[in-house]
């Protein structure tokens, strides 16, 4: 591995599609990971990663916001941001195995709906302009998608993590990482035709939902984008419910 400052330390993969913020967030986790920086120093100052990766203080700035969002930094306001101690290994996990029945599946919504409602409403406000639009590239991917039934399960999962993110709170994120995509396809092998990603009607129906979540988000209204998170996912249980 390359010594902090190295020229291959600094090069960033501007063509990897992820994003700069990414791509530094990658470089400084390995530093962190491998113990170059060891908890509780300091990360360098927003000048310097300027300075050494040749990106804005924007970017810098939301690589770190990410790198709190993981609990692998924290920043105190005048003083910087300080490495914390690597969590312990182990994740809270529910297998597609231990989702069996309806009855299941209709309790795996109650458990979204408890959780991604307040998700959504820290994340309108507390969110970045990044994270605004990381939220509307996956609701532009979910609406493209169209048919595609493995890139709209894809797509609508990603819309919901990207909004856990920019809650600023890493729990959420945890949990929706640990749960994957199998959030969103479960209840989808339960839908009858006119309720799955084949039926134009259904697919507008649910773009519009999910368009009215990253308004408010996007407008910075918790109280709004906690009744829209709700409605999508109460109209998603009705859904299976009937189904």
């Amino acid at each position: 591995m390359s010594p902090p400052g190295s020229d291959d330390d600094r090069r960033l993969d501007r063509d990897s599609g992820r994003g700069l913020a990414h791509e530094l967030v990658e470089r400084l986790k390995e530093r962190i990971l491998a113990g170059r920086i060891e908890p509780g120093q300091k990360l360098p100052t927003e000048a310097s990663l300027v300075e050494e990766f040749g990106v804005s203080r924007t970017v810098v700035r939301e690589a770190i916001s990410r790198l709190q969002a993981a609990g692998l930094v924290e920043t105190f306001q005048g003083r910087g941001s300080f490495v914390l101690a690597l969590p312990e290994t182990g994740s809270f996990e529910i297998g597609a195995d231990r989702v069996r029945t309806h009855r299941d599946v209709l309790d795996m919504i109650d458990f979204r709906i408890g959780i991604e409602t307040e998700a959504a409403g820290l994340a309108a406000e507390r969110r970045t302009d990044v994270q605004v639009k990381a939220i509307e590239r996956a609701l532009r991917d979910l609406t493209r998608a169209g048919e595609q039934a493995s890139g709209a399960v894809e797509a609508d999962y990603e819309f919901h993590l990207r909004i856990a993110v920019a809650s600023g709170n890493r729990f959420y994120s945890d949990l929706l990482a640990s749960l994957g995509p199998m959030m969103i396809m479960l209840p989808r092998t339960r839908l009858e035709p006119a309720y799955t990603v084949s039926d134009a009607t259904h697919l507008t129906r649910v773009a519009l939902e999910h368009e009215n979540i990253h308004l408010a988000i996007a407008h910075g209204d918790g109280h709004a984008a906690r009744a829209a998170m709700r409605l999508h996912l109460a109209n998603s249980r009705a859904r299976l419910q009937q189904a």
